[in-house]
């Protein structure tokens, strides 16, 4: 028997953040590769994941993340919605840390409650890496925006903790939101680089609580705009360290993302130097939706 779970990632409210259905139930283990990749194109979601062990492994739950078309290594809001399924129904207690286990490795995610109802959840991506680097006027026509809308104080680069990512500051709000892809210059550029997937971000917000506004754009893997994406915010925080966006301090942001596909998020972005690197944390709510069977 399978049972799947829908629930809403970076979301304040029901039916806004990132859809996630989550797959549990011991028929999960018996699934092929094949049968994971039809189920999750079925769904239609950005991703679905797969939860195959009820019990911990090394300290850990088996989860595997599936796009429409592709497996994930890592991805940031199914990694939050299934450690709340596991926490949820398969643990039923509360507990302070779930771990699940990623192709890209252990991710634990820390669990916040108000009363015995889990508020937040925080995981700990993977120390950023930096890669590849871009000009303004190499990702201006891919956006469909003037050159000199992109603020070039800062540069234009590949980023990952799992995933990688093609970071692009902006000057204003004005210009994320009239941002087009031209999916035909999009292609020339991703076909040629390990990312595949472009955020966007500036200074300006919707609200006037939140710190940062962005938009991701991964049309490679059949997600032409996400309404939330941890993973690509992990390696925002990253970046925003990395190039002292706000100045030689810790970052500690709310950043909003998914207003212009209706369809708005709040993410909670944590991230600062160590001995061993940038440490990231990145937080959000989930509430859940609705669950069933699937025949």
């Amino acid at each position: 028997m399978l049972r799947f779970y829908i629930v809403d990632v970076f979301a304040e409210e029901r039916y806004a953040g990132n859809q996630l259905a989550v797959f549990t139930g011991d028929g999960v283990a018996r699934l092929s590769d094949a049968e994971m990749q039809k189920i999750a194109k079925e769904m239609n979601f950005s991703e679905t994941t797969f939860i195959t062990s009820n019990e911990a492994i090394n300290g850990g739950y088996n989860v595997r993340i599936f796009t429409p078309g592709q497996e994930l290594p890592f991805a940031g809001h199914p990694t939050l919605g299934t450690a709340f399924i596991l926490q949820q129904e398969i643990i039923k207690g509360s507990v302070e840390r779930v771990v699940l286990n990623l192709k890209v490795g252990q991710i634990p995610v820390t669990l916040n409650y108000q009363g015995e109802a889990v508020e937040w959840l925080w995981m700990q991506q993977k120390t950023p890496t930096f890669g590849q680097g871009f000009s303004p006027n190499q990702l201006a026509p891919v956006l469909n925006l003037e050159v000199e809308e992109i603020d070039s104080r800062y540069p234009i680069e590949e980023v990952s903790t799992g995933v990688p990512f093609i970071i692009v500051p902006l000057k204003s709000h004005a210009a994320l939101k009239r941002i087009k892809v031209n999916k035909d210059k999009y292609f020339q550029l991703v076909n040629n680089t390990i990312a595949k997937a472009i955020l966007v971000f500036c200074p300006e917000t919707n609200k006037p609580e939140n710190d940062l506004s962005v938009r991701m754009f991964a049309d490679y893997m059949g997600v032409p705009e996400d309404p939330a994406t941890g993973s690509a915010n992990g390696c925002l925080a990253g970046y925003l360290v990395e190039y002292n966006y706000f100045g030689e301090k810790p970052v500690d942001l709310r950043v909003e993302q998914g207003y212009e596909i209706g369809r708005p998020s709040l993410l909670l972005l944590k991230s600062q130097r160590s001995t061993t690197g940038i440490e990231v944390f990145v937080g959000g709510k989930s509430i859940m939706i609705a669950k069933g069977e699937f025949l």
